[in-house]
């Protein structure tokens, strides 16, 4: 450990000195009471255990004075817990320490706040930080430096006094913070080296009484690596602090902190740079947050008028080449392409034709294709697209068939440019079997070329969206095309209204009112009454509400497109399992008797028969829920022209049966939603999947007696 502090390990219980390091004062070890050595922090230990904080890493208990060799002394006391162990921390103050504690900080921690509200950008919020940090601090130089997705860190804001080099603009390898330390930096989110010429102090005993080193992860006096020490020498600093930027639970970045010199920054004022640094994070988080909310909406209107337009068409392709501008601006592309096995058609600067086949042809022979997909370095994934970076170094493709191999491709350009690294970033080491840290620090330019502009997470979900919409259409065409029976006019017109539904009536207009109540709710609701404020979380409350009906029609969209799985099961055995489901949720003091027969074997898709008979057992227990003793029967009929015949019959509310044609319907209700809930897609589910069995549906009711729903299945041998 780091010799500017002195630390004890504690039985809990006990309070008995299990470990110390070897510059703990006299009396301070092993097997020793805290009482006999340190009265004064048996109060404090105790506080702190009876009061635990619900954070990871070290807490800062109090300020206290202790009676060394009879001497009186100030310690800064922190704590954590280790190995079942009360790890404290002592780091002497002197008087000037203590007068720059929390609450001398609190003048500059509001104005702190105050400007970060007032910031428009990110690279204006790391300037604040930069300049606050360094204030409290004292330090020669502060920087802010954030990763990129490959682990490289780039500076975007500095402070300093001109002792030290600016390194400002600055790229930094990944390879200087190693994965393990990356990991230290997101547990621990503070670290200081007042010196970086101490000698390591030992802890004694060195094990623990679990037999096992001290982790000593979260410890704020912890030795850091040798390399890391000599890292700092070659770099020109006498000491350092950093601070971690977490946005949410990952690793943003570092504030990091140098000093020419040996430089110990108190634990309160290091506290205040941790408060601050995490106000800050929450602030960067709410700001990228907004901008990608507002970023939603426009892509969203944009996304809107392409379901218009792909709708008014014949071919959905004939609604995105007539209107090319917004099929670029959904994805902020330069170029588009809509590239099927028979033709390619490009908008904007594209590769060429052939080039494009290529993209298609990769893609296409990925055995793990996905939906869509997202670069901003094709060549990396595809070495011949470095022939055509200039038009296409960043790609964006959603899948539209992945059975006759269609795809949507958005490009974007490469964007050529220059990074100033802070020394060679592929220097070769002396030693290539021990770990080195960078000895130059001098700038080294590299000419960066095959990379584009990343998509952003709001323009990769636009694309995933406009997927969506595009295969509903495409499905409602082609079945609008097969359309030669009554049965398959009559899928059509339940595509028609889900397609009608999901993109006119319910996707475009609950994106805008989610995404309009919640930008009024974060931006003005502090201008507005408390009634106000009820009522936009009564409307995104509503808005989420109707989300569950989507939510009903995509899965009842999709289950036309699963492939049936057909075998030979035992069909009792599989009507129990959905019975004993079906009563989970079921009051105990509910009745419900059920009858069920011999009901011998089918040949189906186990996964979609279970769906039929939760539908059916759900319908026939919601409606048989005002009976004193429900009865729900299932059987199973003689065969008829090779079918086998099964039926579910309840005594509930019945039905008239003039009205017996609506009932497998989409959005076909015969009954008021207040009496019983449900969307009216259960029973069009029940008669897809049957149909899509080869078998059919219907129903026999009467009001106030009960139902009976009949489907069928066609025979195999061994069903009999």
């Amino acid at each position: 450990m780091q010799p500017h502090g002195f630390l004890l390990t504690l039985d809990a219980a006990a309070l008995v000195i299990a470990q110390a390091s070897a510059n703990a004062p006299a009396g301070a070890r092993a097997g020793v009471g805290l009482d006999a050595v340190f009265p004064a922090l048996v109060a404090v230990v105790r506080r702190y255990l009876d009061h635990p904080s619900t954070e990871d890493g070290a807490h800062y208990l109090r300020t206290v004075t202790l009676d060394v060799d009879d001497v009186p002394q100030t310690y800064e006391v922190a704590a954590h817990r280790a190995d079942g162990l009360v790890v404290l921390e002592l780091e002497e103050i002197t008087g000037l320490d203590v007068e720059a504690g929390l609450d001398a900080h609190t003048p500059r921690l509001r104005a702190f706040v105050q400007r970060l509200r007032q910031a428009h950008s990110v690279e204006e919020l790391c300037n604040i930080v930069a300049e606050d940090i360094r204030h409290i601090t004292g330090f020669d130089r502060v920087l802010v430096y954030r990763f990129d997705r490959d682990w490289h860190g780039t500076v975007l804001a500095e402070d300093g006094n001109g002792v030290l080099p600016s390194y400002l603009d600055l790229r930094f390898p990944a390879s200087d913070i190693p994965v393990q330390a990356r990991e230290l930096y997101r547990r621990n989110r503070l670290r200081i080296i007042p010196d970086a010429t101490y000698e390591p102090v030992p802890i004694r005993p060195t094990l623990t009484p679990a037999g096992k080193p001290l982790d000593l992860g979260q410890s704020v006096l912890r030795s850091v690596s040798p390399v890391h020490v000599e890292y700092m020498r070659n770099m020109g600093t006498g000491a350092s602090m950093s601070v971690s930027i977490l946005v949410g639970d990952a690793l943003w970045g570092l504030v990091s902190c140098h000093n020419r010199d040996p430089h110990r920054v108190p634990l309160q004022a290091r506290n205040a740079c941790d408060f601050l640094t995490q106000i800050f994070a929450l602030q960067l988080f709410a700001q990228e947050r907004g901008a990608q909310a507002e970023q939603r909406l426009a892509l969203s209107s944009v996304q809107s008028r392409l379901l218009g337009f792909m709708a008014e068409e014949d071919s959905f392709i004939d609604g995105l080449l007539k209107h090319p501008h917004d099929v670029l601006a959904l994805a902020n592309a330069a170029g588009a392409a809509i590239v099927t096995e028979e033709r390619c058609r490009l908008i904007g600067e594209t590769p060429s034709e052939e080039q494009v086949r290529l993209l298609h042809d990769w893609l296409s022979a990925q055995t793990d294709e996905a939906e869509v997909f997202s670069t901003e370095a094709l060549s990396e994934n595809l070495p011949e697209a470095g022939a055509f970076a200039d038009k296409a170094s960043g790609l964006l493709a959603i899948s539209v068939s992945k059975k006759y191999a269609s795809y949507i491709f958005w490009f974007r350009p490469e964007v050529v440019r220059t990074v100033k690294w802070g020394g060679n970033p592929i220097k070769p080491v002396a030693e290539p079997d021990r770990l080195h840290p960078r000895k130059s620090f001098e700038i080294w330019k590299e000419e960066v070329k095959g990379r584009a502009l990343p998509w952003t997470v709001p323009e990769v979900e636009a694309a995933r969206d406009l997927r969506t919409s595009v295969i509903g259409i495409v499905l409602r065409r082609a079945e609008e095309l097969a359309a030669m029976s009554e049965e398959l006019q009559r899928s059509n017109k339940e595509l028609e209204a889900f397609s009608y539904s999901v993109s006119h009536d319910l996707r475009a207009p609950f994106r805008h009112i989610v995404g309009y109540s919640n930008l009024l709710k974060t931006r003005e609701g502090q201008h507005l009454s408390e009634k106000g404020r009820h009522y936009v979380d009564t409307i995104i409350e509503a808005a989420f509400s109707a989300g569950t009906l989507v939510d009903n029609l995509l899965a009842f969209s999709q289950m036309g497109r699963h492939t049936l799985n057909r075998v030979a099961g035992d069909m009792n055995a599989l009507v129990e399992e959905e019975r004993r489901k079906a009563m989970r949720d079921i009051p105990a003091e509910r009745t419900v008797r059920w009858e069920i027969g011999p009901l011998g074997r089918a040949h189906a898709d186990p996964f979609m028969l279970r769906l039929v008979i939760e539908n059916l057992f759900s319908n026939a227990l919601k409606y048989s829920r005002d009976r004193t003793e429900s009865v729900i029967e299932f059987g199973r009929l003689p065969p008829k022209d090779g079918e086998a015949v099964f039926f579910v019959r309840d005594n509930g509310v019945g039905f008239d049966m003039a009205y017996v044609d609506k009932l497998f319907g989409v959005f076909q209700r015969l009954h008021r939603v207040e009496d019983f809930e449900g969307t009216g897609i259960g029973l069009a589910n029940v008669r897809r999947i049957v149909e899509r069995h080869g078998g059919h549906t219907w129903a026999e009711g009467k009001l106030g007696e009960g139902a009976t729903f009949f489907f069928t299945l066609p025979l195999r041998g061994e069903d009999i």
